[in-house]
């Protein structure tokens, strides 16, 4: 089953239509209450990095499911408002190898989409380490991912603030995994998720 495709705007009245979308979804595939309440916490946890991305992209989100297995999806396609300077404000950001403002997983995959959308060479070359940690290991520029799974791996090795941000997230203990990667000048966000 696919949803029924909801356009986003920077506006929080498209926003709500992820939550109507979700509980659809939930009761199509008759989940439990436990597992309606994971897919609603899945659901606010991207609303909640979106308002940014939307300042300079226009977006569509739906979700597909199939028994219990679900994947929630953002597209976003920069939009007039991603200007020169705008990508060059933002590519700033990660010039010194450190973003201060990517606290928490949900900052990081939010930063990893706006990478993808500004100039995905240049971040590769320049950006922070949790960018570069939930990469592939096969890196094919054309095509680049960044995963939950592959930052988990990756910071698994080290136990340190980055690990602790794990076990905090939301997101991170509910998800299955989440992929940020480029489909033409597309950036698609997936949320996975079998209950």
């Amino acid at each position: 089953m696919k949803s029924d495709l909801c356009k986003l705007t920077a506006n929080t009245v498209s926003l709500k239509n992820i939550l109507q979308e979700s509980e659809k979804a939930a009761a199509y595939a008759n989940l439990d209450k436990k597992e309606v309440l994971n897919l609603r916490l899945m659901a606010e946890e991207l609303i909640g990095m979106l308002p940014e991305l939307l300042d300079f992209s226009d977006g569509e989100f739906w979700i597909e499911c199939e028994g219990k297995k679900f994947e929630l999806h953002v597209s976003l396609v920069p939009n007039e408002a991603l200007t020169f300077e705008k990508r060059e404000k933002l590519l700033s950001v990660s010039s010194d190898g450190k973003n201060a403002a990517a606290v928490g997983i949900m900052s990081k995959i939010k930063i990893a989409a706006t990478f993808m959308m500004i100039d995905y060479e240049k971040t590769f070359q320049t950006g922070s380490s949790f960018y570069s940690y939930g990469l592939g290991g096969n890196l094919d520029l054309q095509c680049p991912i960044w995963t939950l799974t592959n930052y988990r791996q990756n910071v698994s090795k080290e136990k340190d603030e980055k690990w602790d941000e794990l076990e905090k997230s939301i997101i991170a203990n509910i998800a299955d995994d989440v992929s940020v990667g480029l489909q033409g000048s597309k950036v698609e966000i997936t949320v996975k998720k079998t209950f």
